[in-house]
């Protein structure tokens, strides 16, 4: 395994996360500081969600998309990037890993933390803060992925505090910026990708935030990019999670830590669902570099970030058209 051409995606058994033993931690973190900076992804394993969750929120997923198009656009992206996104509707401009132009092959439907009608931040406007949408045929829908969420970020929470030991930082660094987190739970939906240049299920791209917890279904289609340019297969493993550093988290560790490249490309013929787990700072938080060789760099206003990247991406908040 090194930095520049990995061959495949390693494994982090997270079991010390919940337990007392302070060695533990720190002989974990020490075994996963060079997964973080050497590749970005990792199968996380031996957490304590059941599989039985993650399978009923795929269940859901899919009983979700089978409804009818009617129903579906019923419940069209609201502007607090909370709803349903039809196929050819995101193609990622921002990318800094290839000029994408055509659309991502997916359709999916997007719920962000919850916040209550009288919750400060809704109540005065602010970007993102407002309600999640659900649809009437489904009544099922809401509380399993409340369930979901309430559990992954959970996990999300444990993972931070590796992850601050993993920086030489002390274990609860993290914790005030996540008092508030900004959270997205997207339920994707993968028709077969037809071969063509250019076209994906996802185009290639590095992820905006803190780290994404993925779950797949058994199709596969996931592929990360390592430092030699060669794309690695991240097939599914089931009773895993596929995280990987994001851009925000890149830049706090001082480049230290590498947001990776990844794509999806359905070839399987049939298909495909996948639920990832973005797990962000709150939208007010600071950024500033902490570790590796670039403690210079500005500091970042997490929610300006974020903005920036969601109006250019998104043809429901204005952004052009793909050509």
């Amino acid at each position: 395994m090194t930095g520049t051409a990995f061959e495949e995606i390693p494994f982090i058994d997270v079991a010390p996360l919940y337990g007392e033993d302070s060695e533990a931690m720190l002989a974990l973190a020490a075994s996963c500081r060079s997964i973080l900076r050497d590749i970005g992804f990792a199968y996380i394993v031996n957490h304590a969600i059941p599989e039985a969750l993650v399978e009923r929120v795929r269940d859901e997923s899919k009983n979700f998309f089978a409804l009818s198009p009617e129903d579906k656009n019923a419940l069209a992206m609201n502007k607090w990037h909370r709803g349903y996104m039809t196929p050819n509707s995101s193609t990622i401009v921002t990318s800094t890993v290839a000029k994408n132009t055509k659309p991502n092959q997916s359709e999916s439907f997007m719920v962000m933390h919850e916040l209550a009608p009288d919750d400060p931040d809704r109540l005065a406007g602010r970007p993102l803060a407002g309600p999640n949408q659900w649809p009437a045929q489904q009544p099922t829908l809401r509380d399993t992925v409340r369930e979901y969420v309430t559990a992954i970020e959970d996990l999300s929470r444990r993972l931070t505090q590796l992850i601050a030991l993993c920086l030489d930082l002390p274990r609860d660094f993290f914790a005030p910026y996540f008092e508030r987190p900004t959270t997205f739970l997207r339920l994707l939906h993968y028709p077969p990708t037809p071969a063509e240049d250019g076209l994906f299920g996802s185009a290639p791209h590095t992820d905006y935030g803190f780290i994404t917890l993925l779950a797949q279904d058994d199709l596969g289609g996931l592929e990360v990019r390592n430092k030699a340019g060669d794309w690695i297969a991240a097939p599914p493993v089931p009773g895993s999670f596929v995280m990987n550093v994001a851009d925000i988290l890149a830049h706090w560790s001082g480049g230290l830590f590498a947001s990776t490249p990844h794509r999806v490309i359905n070839a399987s013929g049939r298909d495909r669902y996948s639920q990832p787990f973005f797990f962000d700072p709150s939208m007010d938080a600071m950024i500033t570099p902490v570790a590796g060789d670039r403690t210079d760099a500005p500091t970042i206003r997490y929610g300006d970030y974020l903005m920036e990247r969601l109006d250019k991406n998104y043809r429901y908040r204005g952004a052009p058209a793909a050509e």
